[in-house]
């Protein structure tokens, strides 16, 4: 485990998801920022987070923002929708770091998309929490949002299970079923939904649907200039992972976005 002594430019951002998905936003936050070092926890042991109770995502988040605190991160990316949607608003002003939830964060560029219909592909947590909807109506009360939870998809994605024949027919019915609120484009509001974009696109156009991600890692760019906190020094940049159960497991399914070196580190928080 790598410990820094003080928080400065350089010290990491820290990113948090259940399991594979966050690293869809890591990818992204790597492609514009690559001077910046990262640490990822995975909370395989307790994924998935869109079935947890409150209570329960405001334990487990907590021990990793304290472990975050730990190891000195500058800036924790809470990259999973769930998390962002439930319990922002209790642990925004609890530590010690800037906290970024990303439906918060990717909301105001959302709402101003030229369209007046918007589906939202997300957990049930997330779904029923309405973050989206109370987000995007902050600046545009105008959008009709379409929210629909898709329970088996992480599923699918944490086993890799994509090109199986049932799981292509469970996505296919979900896609069917939103499409039937005529959305003129589509949130893939969990962060392990991209995974799902080639199987998406048989059923609807690939440019519908919207990859969060993307907006989600121009704000932590601009939010971190803003607040003077881009890391200053390309020296000694690094990359570390850590899990909470199958380390073997995570590094398989981490492969179809990103490139693992090694094992992640098992650390049970």
């Amino acid at each position: 485990m790598r410990t820094l002594n003080k928080f400065n430019n350089n010290s990491p951002i820290a990113f948090f998801d259940s399991g594979v998905g966050g690293l869809t936003v890591l990818n992204k936050v790597k492609a514009i920022l690559p001077n910046e070092s990262c640490v990822y926890y995975g909370d395989t042991l307790h994924m998935p987070y869109g079935e947890k109770t409150k209570e329960q995502l405001l334990d487990y988040s907590d021990k990793i923002f304290r472990f975050f605190e730990s190891i000195g991160c500058k800036a924790v990316v809470m990259a999973c929708n769930t998390t962002s949607s439930v319990i922002y608003n209790d642990v925004k002003d609890k530590y010690n770091f800037k906290l970024f939830p990303i439906v918060q964060s990717v909301s105001e560029m959302l709402a101003e998309l030229p369209i007046s219909r918007l589906g939202i592909f997300a957990t049930r947590a997330t779904i029923i929490s309405e973050a989206y909807q109370n987000e995007i109506s902050k600046y545009n009360d105008n959008m009709q949002i379409f929210g629909q939870y898709c329970p088996d998809w992480v599923h699918i994605v944490e086993n890799n299970l994509i090109n199986d024949q049932a799981s292509r027919n469970i996505v296919k019915s979900d896609i069917e079923k939103m499409l039937l609120n005529n959305p003129e484009r589509i949130v893939l509001g969990c962060t392990h939904y991209p995974y799902l974009i080639n199987v998406l696109s048989e059923f609807a156009p690939i440019n519908m649907f919207i990859d969060p991600a993307v907006y989600f890692a121009q704000y932590i760019k601009t939010e971190l200039q803003k607040n003077n906190l881009l890391a200053t020094s390309n020296n000694n940049v690094f990359d570390t992972f850590y899990v909470s159960s199958k380390p073997e497991k995570f590094k398989e399914s981490s492969k179809m976005f990103y490139k693992l070196a090694s094992v992640p580190e098992l650390i049970i928080l």
